[in-house]
């Protein structure tokens, strides 16, 4: 029986390169990959999904008004699997639209992505994801004390940690730093 994943994790947990490891898995059992990021993700592109370690590979990028269970009925039915890169992004009725294909077509939805954004609230489609989904993984990252990393702290220019702003600044390692809540709010204090 097939199941709607969510593996979610701090930034810089390899969250990317193991959805992209995950893909090639599968295709090497020749099954067929439907491979979606959110169209908002432009760092490495339009249509590139890029891990930090230098692994890519090309996606389809939906916008959040896009009827992810129609796009597949319409177009990508004769895929295996679906793998959806940072789903944070998603809106909850495309999480909703993804469960629905699970049940209905019994394929496997591999969703990756961040659970709570730089003020440590968890991101709609991450919420919707908590609240379906078949299997819940954390992949683990670590603050530079050591302890696991739980924050996506964003940084200013000047290195400084944000806490005020819009919840989403596509960004990478120049934007964000995973930390333990410990460290953030030490942090945090000091900038006070």
């Amino acid at each position: 029986m097939a199941k709607l994943y969510f593996k979610f994790g701090a930034m810089g947990c390899s969250k990317t390169a193991q959805a992209l490891i995950t893909k090639f898995n599968y295709e090497e059992r020749n099954m067929k990959v439907l491979l979606l990021k959110p169209a908002i993700d432009t760092r490495d592109g339009a249509t590139v999904v890029k891990s930090r370690i230098g692994l890519q590979q090309d996606a389809i990028a939906v916008g959040q008004d896009e009827d992810l269970h129609t796009l597949y009925l319409e177009k990508y039915s004769d895929c295996d699997v679906i793998i959806v890169d940072e789903c944070q992004f998603l809106a909850p009725e495309q999480v909703d639209e993804l469960a629905d294909i699970v049940i209905e077509q019994n394929i496997p939805v591999l969703c990756f992505g961040l659970a709570t954004d730089f003020t440590t609230h968890l991101f709609p489609g991450s919420k919707r994801l908590f609240e379906i989904a078949e299997s819940i993984s954390e992949i683990k990252s670590v603050c530079t004390c050591g302890a696991k990393a739980t924050v996506n702290a964003r940084l200013d220019d000047a290195g400084h940690i944000v806490t005020e702003g819009s919840q989403i600044l596509v960004g990478g390692n120049d934007r964000y730093v995973a930390m333990c809540r410990k460290c953030w709010l030490k942090r945090k204090a000091e900038q006070s």
